[in-house]
């Protein structure tokens, strides 16, 4: 039997696919969807359409290496009930495809759940699938805080923590990023513009709780640009309020939780500038980049640790 695994998301970014064999993730492809300059994201039925026409294009690579012995997934943002979003539906679709043709199963999970295990691949950490830790969630669909442990079945059980209560903080990145120019997802211009600037910033966190609020950060950040101030500095004040929030969330959460491991996962955790704080601070495990950002590598590892452990 062959012992690999491939794995599928179709998140509302990134057209994604991975192949990963127990040990190594072999393959972990990607495709950004495109969006019109100026343009600050897509129409889910947009997302679909583009998911359709570069999905194929994304696992062929994959495919070329033979059968795989169990697909997984992302088939929901998070797990709770009720959560959904379209574009999932075309890697579900071809997910279900390929595990038929193959004749082996098909394994389903959130995008989250595939976000955590990829973060914890990528750092060298996934005993701690066996293990209660706080996993930050930071994109432009999700600003979240979660305390995770493994279910009966040995998966992610996600609960969550603490969250942002308005502006994810990529949607604060992407509108702040737009308004100085660049081109959607701003996260890599913008830190690129933010690094450039070693002046001080005004920076601080506006919690409620453990929550946190971020749609002052693109207010903070419009109030300056219109004044005048370098793009140099307005970049860094925004990525400086990203940073002070989930500072201000981790140090509440580990006083209410205790010391545990915290890992940080999502496309905007991808900053040098926030890791390298929060890494300091609280010796974060942090995802390689390109297993920060969307990919299919999260659920390839779910699904082959659903088929194959004992």
């Amino acid at each position: 039997m062959n012992k690999h695994s491939v794995g599928i998301d179709t998140s509302n970014y990134t057209t994604s696919a991975a192949r990963y064999d127990g040990e190594r993730v072999l393959e972990n492809r990607k495709l950004l969807l495109p969006v019109k300059p100026g343009e600050k994201g897509l129409r889910q039925s947009d997302a679909v359409f583009h998911h359709v026409k570069q999905l194929p294009r994304v696992l062929e690579p994959i495919l070329e290496m033979g059968p795989a012995g169990v697909v997984g997934v992302s088939i929901t943002p998070r797990s709770e009930m009720g959560s959904y979003m379209p574009c999932f539906l075309v890697g579900k679709g071809f997910a279900c495809t390929l595990g038929a043709a193959w004749g082996v199963g098909v394994k389903f999970f959130s995008h989250q759940q595939g976000h955590i295990a990829a973060a914890l691949y990528s750092a060298g950490k996934l005993e701690l699938l066996d293990r209660k830790f706080l996993a930050f969630h930071v994109s432009g669909g999700t600003t979240e805080a979660l305390l995770v442990q493994p279910d009966s079945q040995g998966m992610p059980e996600v609960e969550l923590a603490a969250q942002s209560l308005d502006l994810k903080a990529g949607q604060a990145v992407d509108r702040v990023g737009v308004m100085l120019g660049m081109g959607f997802p701003c996260g890599p211009e913008l830190e690129r513009a933010a690094l450039a600037w070693d002046g001080p910033v005004k920076a601080r966190a506006y919690m409620k709780g453990r929550d946190c609020s971020l749609s002052g950060v693109e207010n903070q950040c419009r109030k300056l640009w219109e004044e005048g101030h370098p793009r140099e500095e307005v970049a860094r004040t925004c990525l400086e309020m990203v940073l002070a929030a989930l500072d201000a969330m981790c140090a509440g959460l580990l006083e209410d939780f205790g010391p545990l491991p915290v890992v940080f996962s999502g496309g905007v955790c991808s900053n040098s500038i926030l890791r390298e704080r929060l890494t300091e601070k609280y010796g974060g495990a942090f995802a390689a980049p390109e297993f920060s950002a969307d990919n299919g590598a999260g659920a390839a590892i779910l699904a082959w640790r659903r088929r194959f452990l004992p």
